[in-house]
C-alpha cells in the first residue's frame, strides 16, 4: 500500500491535521520517509498505532506515558490494551450477573480491581524513572 500524506493519514484514522503533528512531534508515530518537498509520509499501519494510542488514552494512561513506554521498548502496549478491554469486559459481565444475581459482587470486583492495579503497576515499573 502507498504511503500517505499528513491529511489522508488524519482522514483514515478519524483525527485532526494537528492531532497528528502533535503525535509525531510527542514520538507516538513517525513518519516512513520524506517527499522530495519536505512532506511527511505515513505507512498505513500507522492508523492503528493512533487508534492504540487513543484507546490507551482513554484507559487512563496520558500521552507522555504512552510515549515514554514507546521510547524505552517497554511491554507491548497492543497487548497491555487487550489485557485491560479483557479486565474491563470481564467487570462488565460482573455487573451484568449482579442484576440477577447480587451475591459475591464485592468479592469479584475486588479480585478484578486488583488486578487491574497489578497491571498498572507493572507498567510504571516498566517505564524509565519507575
Amino acid at each position: 500500500m502507498a504511503l500517505m500524506r499528513i491529511g489522508e493519514l488524519a482522514a483514515a484514522a478519524g483525527v485532526s491535521n494537528r492531532t497528528v503533528d502533535f503525535y509525531t512531534n510527542l514520538g507516538l508515530i513517525s513518519p516512513a520517509s520524506r517527499t522530495s518537498g519536505g512532506f511527511r509520509l505515513y505507512d498505513p499501519a500507522v492508523v492503528e498505532q493512533i487508534a492504540t494510542v487513543q484507546r490507551l488514552e482513554s484507559s487512563g494512561m496520558s500521552l507522555e506515558e504512552i510515549a515514554a513506554q514507546l521510547r524505552a521498548g517497554g511491554a507491548d502496549l497492543a497487548a497491555v490494551l487487550a489485557r485491560l478491554d479483557t479486565d474491563l469486559a470481564a467487570l462488565r459481565e460482573l455487573a451484568e450477573a449482579a442484576a440477577v444475581t447480587g451475591h459475591g459482587l464485592a468479592a469479584s470486583l475486588a479480585v478484578r480491581a486488583n488486578q487491574l492495579i497489578t497491571l498498572a503497576a507493572e507498567l510504571l515499573a516498566a517505564m524509565p524513572n519507575g
